[in-house]
């Protein structure tokens, strides 16, 4: 008996704790389990002066998305808005993104405003349990405040729209969103390409080693420590460090102009036209790596920099020093299209103090080699061969990697699997070939493991070429007649075509939308249980005039909603689909609908 009553107690702790999910025990299809959006998260504001706080108490279950915080101020001047640290939340659909449980809050400084000064507040949110609400839109009005200029804040923000990202504090750029969740379009994030600072050092060094740098390590060398070779190894190094450092300043203040302009030009940068004009370059620039043109400054203007040079006093520290700034302007073939695609990543941050210090690091790295060699002299260089030009290739392919990564933004997952597939494979083929010549037993093990790695490679391709369904396809398999509003369904429904009729309401900000897609529309018997219906669906991404209507007419709080009328154009009691279901108990809803249609 005691057994008993401690497994009942446990089983009502746990329901007790879990209020969404275990009331799914007792749902009912048709039964909607979820919050109204303005019971879910409960809006709150204060303003006090200048500081105006806005407020979200989230329910258990519930959370806001970060970056689909939009206010738009009317009749006022905004400072930096701040906003306070989410949580990480990962999905399969959207990856990784910034969510509030229990509570959000926001800080925003008032510059000034009137009495008839507002702010229009955007925010959308979804459950746990896989049911995602419409973008809901609040006005705040404000208190007039006089014009003030807060410390330490950046333009005031004037009637243009604000949305929060990831990596800063509130976007000053107007914006134009469709409400969506993270989508697969350029985002306002500084650091979102796949590179770090300290890999210039890296593209430096490896730099050094190609057929137009390496060779003249030991001549620049003997420049360095004039004709008679100082004794002490410590002013050597110095010697060889000041000529380093001199470079390094000269790649310093191209990183910091560019990046500054960049701050200008990112908004432009993200625009699609621009990303493919990018694109392009790089390619253009990744082609002279593989020998196919030079890429180098006027041969005039390269002449007048090596003269000024050569006037400079070896063996000196203030003269080496001025002979490294001066050649870090004279590009030589093998530097100018690495650089060139540095400098263009560093313009798309547009962070001065990123652009700054990658740069400083590519010149350190290129001017490692050049110490070594300085202390110890040229024996402790590798000898000169086609190797050389293999690296220059080698970094002709890292270049290519960058407009790949540029035209995924454009392109979307599916494409961009097949060109990094492709990237992956020509690399793979390149290298192999490099090593046909060779009769070495363990470059016969390496051919294998590169042909085999270029097989991998080649899947998503090989997908393509045979036809293998891809995401889009699969998404596909169910053919939906699109309608844009309630008026187009009220005609479909009074027509009575003595078909029964399934409405699927989408939006690209439903999580669960894409797993229906993904996981339940795509198996063979919901697509043959589906077949006697007339498929609807509307796309309430937009969440318009059209599509909030749609919603109110239909009851709808939030996504996904599937809802099913019969032959008549009558919506059956408890028909309604609300949250994901898996195939199988999707399949199981529509025998019961069919069941009960049929007594």
């Amino acid at each position: 008996m005691m057994k008993r009553i401690l497994m009942f107690f446990l089983l009502f702790s746990a329901i007790a704790l879990s209020p969404i999910k275990a009331s799914a025990l007792f749902e009912q299809p048709g039964q909607n389990i979820y919050l109204p959006a303005e019971r879910a998260f409960v809006f709150d504001f204060q303003q006090k002066g200048n500081d105006l706080t806005l407020n979200w108490d989230i329910k258990p279950g519930y959370y806001l998305y970060r970056e689909q915080f939009k206010i738009i101020p009317t009749q006022a001047s905004l400072g930096q808005i701040d906003y306070a640290k989410g949580t990480d939340h990962e999905d399969e659909f959207f990856g990784k993104t910034e969510v509030y449980f229990q509570s959000a809050h926001i800080n925003i400084p008032i510059l000034s405003a009137s009495n008839d000064s507002s702010l229009q507040v955007t925010y959308q949110g979804c459950a746990e349990a896989g049911y995602c609400y419409p973008p809901e839109t609040l006005t705040v009005p404000l208190q007039a405040v006089a014009a003030a200029s807060l410390p330490n804040n950046p333009a005031p923000l004037n009637n243009s729209e604000t949305t929060a990202s990831p990596d800063t504090a509130a976007s000053q750029e107007a914006l134009s969103s469709k409400g969506a969740l993270p989508q697969e379009t350029p985002d306002n994030q500084n650091h979102d390409v796949p590179f770090s600072p300290l890999w210039a050092i890296l593209i430096g060094i490896g730099i050094g080693f190609t057929p137009c740098i390496l060779p003249m390590y030991p001549l620049i060398s003997s420049i360095i420590l004039g004709p008679k070779r100082p004794e002490s190894l410590k002013r050597i190094f110095w010697l060889a460090m000041s000529y380093v450092q001199g470079m390094a300043l000269t790649y310093t203040a191209l990183g910091l102009v560019v990046a500054a302009a960049g701050l200008q030009f990112q908004a432009a940068l993200q625009n699609p036209y621009i990303l493919v004009g990018l694109s392009v370059l790089f390619i253009l620039l990744a082609l002279s790596m593989f020998e196919l043109y030079n890429l180098q400054l006027p041969s005039s203007l390269q002449t007048r920099l090596v003269n000024w040079s050569n006037q400079q006093q070896s063996g000196s520290y203030i003269g080496v020093f001025v002979m490294g700034a001066l050649a870090g302007l004279i590009a030589s073939p093998c530097t100018t299209a690495p650089l060139s695609a540095i400098l263009l990543y560093i313009a798309q941050t547009g962070d001065t103090f990123f652009g700054g210090v990658t740069l400083y690091l590519y010149a350190l790295g290129m001017g490692i080699p050049l110490i070594a060699v300085t202390l110890f002299g040229h024996k402790l260089l590798p000898r000169s061969g086609p190797w050389m030009q293999y690296v220059k290739e080698a970094f002709g392919f890292i270049i290519l990697a960058l407009p790949v990564f540029l035209l995924e933004r454009v392109l979307g997952d599916t494409w961009g699997i097949r060109l990094w597939s492709m990237l992956a494979v020509s690399f793979l083929i390149w290298a192999f070939s490099l090593t046909l010549n060779s009769k070495n037993g363990w470059l016969r093990t390496l051919q294998i493991i590169l042909l085999a790695l270029a097989l991998i490679a080649s899947r998503p391709l090989q997908d393509w070429v045979w036809g293998s369904p891809t995401a889009e396809q699969q998404k596909a398999s169910i053919k939906f007649q699109q309608i844009s509003d309630w008026q187009e369904l009220s005609q479909i429904l009074a027509e009575k075509r003595g078909q029964p009729i399934m409405l699927d309401l989408y939006a690209d900000w439903c999580v669960a939308c894409k797993e229906f897609e993904k996981y339940t529309f795509s198996d063979p018997q919901v697509q043959a249980q589906l077949s006697q219906f007339l498929l609807l669906q509307a796309d309430v991404t937009d969440n318009g005039p059209k599509q909030k209507e749609l919603l109110q007419k239909l009851k709808v709080l939030g996504l996904p909603t599937i809802l099913f009328f019969d032959a008549q154009g009558n919506e059956p009691t408890n028909a309604r689909v609300n949250g994901f279901m898996n195939a199988e108990r999707f399949e199981q809803h529509i025998q019961q609908l069919q069941h009960l249609q049929q007594q």
